[in-house]
């Protein structure tokens, strides 16, 4: 099960996906993943930077929707005045 949770100034928002149900084409699952990717470019496009994230390893940054990744973050541009 992948999930991404997208931060944001009115809080966290989170969207979950099943990978294994899409690999075998689920379309609920297919339609999950679509989502997850939809949002994850619409993202990158106002600055986000995402980052994969796993139990016992360091983030590393993504540039690319993966979604055989088990947690993104999705981190919005920070702007300093």
């Amino acid at each position: 099960m992948g999930m991404m949770r997208i931060l944001t100034s009115l809080g966290d928002r989170t969207v979950v996906w099943d990978e294994t149900r899409a690999e075998v084409g689920d379309p609920e699952a297919l339609e999950a993943v679509r989502e997850a990717e939809r949002i994850f470019e619409e993202q990158r496009r106002k600055g986000a930077t995402a980052f994969r994230v796993s139990r016992g390893n360091p983030a590393r940054r993504m540039d690319r929707f993966d979604p055989e990744a088990e947690r993104v973050v999705m981190v919005p541009g920070v702007v300093g005045g």
